[in-house]
């Protein structure tokens, strides 16, 4: 599904949080879906950030899975401290066809290289099962630059992940990182930002939403506690 004929229809994969919004944007049309860990940890009543338990989380991914029929991949953040093999099982479990796995712990970017390492050992146990997103933080908790981005994108490409995500990347560095690595390019599709084709002529293969769909949802029943006040 990454590969793609058109540099402006790259792959747009909506983020939902629960079974209801994940029924409204397959029914939408769209081909594939990512739940956002911050939205799901919303629904549950958890804080953002690794506070939600994994049981809950895997518990959320299954019912989303089951709610639709189009492929769902799962951001489960740093992996909550579990073994790649208990990863790989409890995404399968939950029907999942991928993970969105990030390099940053408590505000903090983790030693690329032993990241690196660890993700080896994600994709030796996922196999051909899973997609692994390997999100890079740089531009979140890092320095910025684009070299930065592209040196841990490269060495996690090197472990095996399937697509990176240098998340917070300004849309004029994507073509610069692009270039650089032999991945797709996951890039995070913003309100105000370029749009999906727009991103995707920049040279990003796949585009998603991070919690912004949940936060426009929220505003909409802040928009209808107010109509009945």
């Amino acid at each position: 599904m990454h590969e793609r004929g058109d540099a402006a229809s790259p792959l747009v994969i909506p983020n939902v949080w629960d079974a209801v919004s994940a029924r409204v944007f397959a029914g939408a049309g769209h081909a594939a879906l990512a739940t956002s860990s911050a939205a799901v940890a919303a629904v549950l009543g958890y804080e953002d950030g690794g506070h939600t338990p994994p049981d809950e989380m895997f518990a959320a991914v299954a019912r989303i899975t089951r709610a639709v029929d189009v492929p769902v991949t799962a951001d489960i953040e740093d992996g909550y401290g579990l073994s790649p093999r208990e990863i790989v099982e409890r995404l399968l479990e939950a029907g999942a066809v991928g993970c969105n796995l990030e390099d940053s712990d408590a505000g903090q970017v983790k030693d690329a290289d032993r990241h690196a390492d660890w993700l080896a050992e994600v994709s030796v146990e996922a196999g051909d099962r899973l997609v692994v997103n390997a999100r890079i933080d740089t531009f979140l908790f890092g320095d910025g630059s684009v070299e930065s981005a592209v040196k841990r994108a490269r060495r996690y490409a090197e472990a095996g992940a399937d697509v990176v995500y240098p998340i917070f990347a300004p849309p004029e560095l994507l073509p610069d990182i692009v270039a650089c690595v032999g991945r797709p390019v996951n890039a995070l599709c913003l309100p105000d930002g370029p749009t999906p084709a727009e991103l995707g002529a920049l040279g990003a293969t796949r585009v998603t939403f991070g919690h912004t769909l949940h936060r426009r949802a929220t505003n909409a029943l802040l928009d209808i506690v107010s109509d009945l006040a």
